[in-house]
């Protein structure tokens, strides 16, 4: 059984991310690891902001059992990361908007404004080549960035962000933080 203040915590930020277009309707995953073997996560069919306990699965990190089934798309990627990087307490995944439009036709998230530059300096932006086979090997390609990055953050060029933390309140300040630049750079190109 999941605990009810774990549940509510992240469905509160289920609907928060959801609002801010960080999620989709049925697109993103949200997790935490509760001790060295296991991790809760949505569900395949959750709907984020309408998020309660039935919209979550607990996952061992090491064993597949029948629950891997109803579990997010995202949720190998989620254990590869929780498996390999100790400090990951949290970790979200989605495709905002501005963000993942921005990687249309960047290589690289140069910040201009105060928080971006001040928390990012600036971001590469990750090519994942070939689309058809890159849910075959994005799980160790995630995990392999994420602990070379300083950020704790991937921007995948079409596909969206993962972010990880310990703090899950510093993983929405980054995803906040990372969207709301990309929103002003897009608005500041409009003037060019």
């Amino acid at each position: 059984m999941i605990e009810k203040d774990t549940v509510k915590l992240l469905s509160d930020l289920s609907l928060s991310m959801f609002s801010k277009n960080f999620f989709g309707i049925y697109h993103g995953a949200i997790s935490t690891k509760f001790d060295q073997y296991n991790f809760i996560i949505n569900t395949s069919d959750a709907i984020f902001d309408k998020m309660d306990e039935k919209s979550f699965c607990s996952l061992n990190i090491n064993k597949q059992d029948y629950r891997w089934n109803i579990a997010s798309m995202e949720s190998h990627i989620h254990a590869t990361i929780y498996a390999n990087i100790h400090e990951a307490k949290y970790i979200a995944f989605g495709m905002p908007i501005y963000t993942t439009a921005y990687t249309l036709e960047h290589d690289k998230i140069i910040f201009e404004d105060f928080f971006g530059k001040t928390i990012f300096g600036e971001i590469d932006i990750y090519n994942p080549g070939d689309f058809s086979t890159w849910y075959k090997r994005n799980a160790l390609e995630i995990t392999k960035y994420l602990k070379e990055s300083n950020h704790n953050i991937m921007v995948i060029k079409g596909i969206g962000t993962y972010v990880y933390d310990r703090d899950v309140h510093e993983l929405v300040k980054k995803i906040a933080i990372l969207e709301n630049s990309c929103r002003l750079l897009s608005i500041k190109s409009s003037f060019q």
